[in-house]
């Protein structure tokens, strides 16, 4: 077998992940991009592992495996992390998140006031004029 064939394309599947990673605005995007940089890693652990004969057998797939699952848990925390942005900002721009704390002083921008859990539209105000969602004891409200 030809080892250049796999280096270089995965130089090039690199590569793309690369450029990936640092001109899309998408976070989703990212996230695909970054996936693109770890499976060029896995088929350079492959490959050499077949053309290098190593000390331990099978090492390279081994390694492989261990960036797969590393690969299933980061994209599973990220989904979760875009979702989560999706909810508060309505967009996963990744130029809009706030990298910078916000000054104390500054108040938090609300689009339309709190929403109730289920969908059903704003939570209406209590007698005291604040949005309780119920988990404080009764004392502190």
């Amino acid at each position: 077998m030809r080892p250049v064939i796999p280096y270089v394309t995965a130089a090039l599947l690199f590569g793309l992940g690369v450029y990936g990673v640092l001109r899309r605005r998408n976070a989703v995007l990212v996230l695909m991009a970054v996936e693109l940089m770890l499976n060029a890693v896995n088929l350079i652990l492959v490959t050499a592992d077949t053309t290098a004969k190593a000390v331990l057998p099978h090492g390279g797939q081994v390694f492989a495996l261990f960036v797969i699952v590393l690969a299933a848990a980061e994209i599973g925390v990220g989904l979760a992390i875009v979702l989560q942005l999706y909810r508060m900002r309505a967009s996963v721009t990744v130029d809009e998140i706030p990298l910078a704390e916000r000054p104390a002083d500054e108040p938090v921008p609300v689009a339309a006031g709190p929403i109730a859990p289920t969908g059903a539209g704003p939570i209406a105000a209590g007698p005291d004029g604040r949005h309780g969602c119920g988990d404080e004891p009764e004392g502190q409200r």
